[in-house]
């Protein structure tokens, strides 16, 4: 039991990394910093969740379903700002002026 949760921890940690990783090299694209940005969260809530079953604690799980939650209303947020952006400029990608 407890090498399946280290292991899936380990899941986590690679998640959250490849979303710091994505939303640091890439500053071009708006989609792809939205999408970093919610395997981020996703991989922060994945992880509180193991650790609620891990600590037989419901404190997490509700925490992560908060987490979901905002991370929802942000993603419908960004991609509203997005389409407003796109109209603007007939583009996603940021350019450097």
């Amino acid at each position: 039991m407890l090498l399946e949760i280290m292991t899936a921890y380990k899941i986590g940690t690679i998640l959250f990394l490849i979303g710091i990783l994505g939303f640091i090299l890439n500053r071009r694209n708006i989609i792809l910093l939205i999408i970093s940005i919610e395997m981020i969260l996703l991989a922060i809530s994945f992880i509180l969740i193991l650790s609620s079953i891990l600590l037989d604690d419901l404190i997490g799980i509700n925490f992560s379903l908060y987490l979901l939650a905002i991370a929802g209303s942000e993603a419908a947020i960004g991609l509203a700002i997005l389409v407003l952006f796109h109209k603007l400029r007939g583009s996603v990608i940021i350019s450097k002026r």
